[in-house]
């Protein structure tokens, strides 16, 4: 049995690593396929990531026929603020194949050793500020938007090319119910009388460029101090902003605010996917209409980023902006939700959303590193 690996920067091998996962994932009820369209644009050197980072892309051919595909990525914005040489792989898929999956690695690791790394981390799709992580656990559910799926095997075929684990992130799956949560309710009620200069509220859709400089102002500084950080720029910002607005709803982001000044900023995205799972990977006219009408129906959100700045933390500002969010999904008629992801000792996040929350721990994604 032959096996072939090139590399996938244009044309057939390029289009072969795109649809790759919808040969591998055929008959999978948990998959979500995305965009395909948004896959290029992840992909492409146009992208604002890659003004400061390089990549290359590989599909593997196995009796001439795709069978797995992986990307070596150069995160120069990492290194730069971690002081490391540290090289990434990313968009890692395969059949059930050692020999498949261990070529496609020693491919990618040929190619960040030429670059001067001295670890291989991953998987980061192209990055942590995307779609990363290894789900490692309860594959019988499909993910929320944003998260990544990947059937139990790659396990297998991941630590058997050498990798070990780097760090776990956490996802808690919650009920939205018909109140708020008691310790909730209690704890937002007593920051509310004692910090009488914060104040929060929604996006407003109509000043949007200007909540985007918001979270561009909180957005660095919040996350500066966590593992795997490293700062966005404001174009990429911008990129993503532009990508989101239109499935942005404003009653799932919220602001704080002290005194006045930018403090604080929750953001939570209806779950798409349910969407993304009609189009099959395509606008395509008949398909759209459907997903505009399950679009119109959707009932669960997935809260994906919270940060307060570093100066106004400690005060409860994180439970004022839950509950405001929660209470609007009350209103609504949302079902349940998901938080995520966490880092697996962000042991004061984690606690909360237990213990605050009432959520539940439910799905594992890992991060895994290998010495070069």
């Amino acid at each position: 049995m032959s096996i072939k690996i090139v590399e996938a920067e244009k044309g057939r091998a390029l289009k072969d690593f795109i649809n790759l996962p919808w040969t591998l994932y055929r008959g999978d009820p948990y998959w979500v396929p995305p965009l395909k369209k948004d896959v290029s644009g992840l992909l492409s050197t146009k992208h604002p990531f890659f003004r400061n980072a390089r990549r290359k892309i590989f599909v593997c051919y196995k009796n001439k026929r795709p069978a797995g595909r992986i990307v070596g990525i150069l995160n120069n914005a990492h290194n730069e603020f971690h002081n490391e040489k540290t090289g990434f792989f990313g968009f890692f898929e395969s059949i059930p194949d050692q020999e498949v999956a261990s070529a496609l690695f020693a491919e990618a690791e040929s190619y960040l050793i030429e670059n001067g790394m001295e670890i291989s981390r991953g998987p980061v799709n192209p990055s942590m500020n995307e779609e990363c992580g290894l789900l490692i656990d309860n594959f019988m559910s499909p993910p929320f938007i944003m998260m990544t799926y990947n059937p139990p095997y790659y396990l297998d075929l991941i630590e058997g090319a050498g990798y070990g684990k780097a760090k776990d992130l956490f996802a808690f799956y919650f009920n939205v119910g018909q109140r708020l949560p008691d310790r909730l309710a209690r704890l937002a009620k007593k920051i509310e009388q004692r910090e009488k200069g914060l104040a929060v509220r929604c996006l407003d859709m109509k000043e949007f460029n200007h909540d985007l400089e918001m979270v561009k102002t909180i957005y660095n500084e919040a996350w500066e101090k966590n593992w795997g950080f490293f700062p966005m720029t404001d174009d990429e910002i911008n990129y993503m902003a532009k990508n989101l607005k239109p499935i942005v709803d404003p009653e799932r982001v919220a602001f704080a605010f002290v005194d006045g000044e930018p403090a604080g900023f929750l953001m939570a995205l209806p779950d798409y996917n349910q969407v993304l799972r009609i189009l099959n990977g395509r606008l395509i006219t008949l398909r759209l209409l459907r997903a505009l009408k399950a679009a119109k129906e959707i009932t669960t959100s997935r809260v994906m980023i919270m940060g307060t700045r570093e100066k106004f933390r400690k005060r409860g500002i994180e439970s004022l902006l839950f509950a405001l969010l929660w209470q609007k999904g009350i209103d609504r008629g949302d079902k349940y939700g998901e938080f995520s992801w966490t880092l697996e000792d962000n042991t004061l996040m984690n606690d909360t959303l237990v213990k605050i929350f009432g959520a539940t721990p439910y799905k594992t994604y890992r991060i895994y590193d290998r010495e070069l």
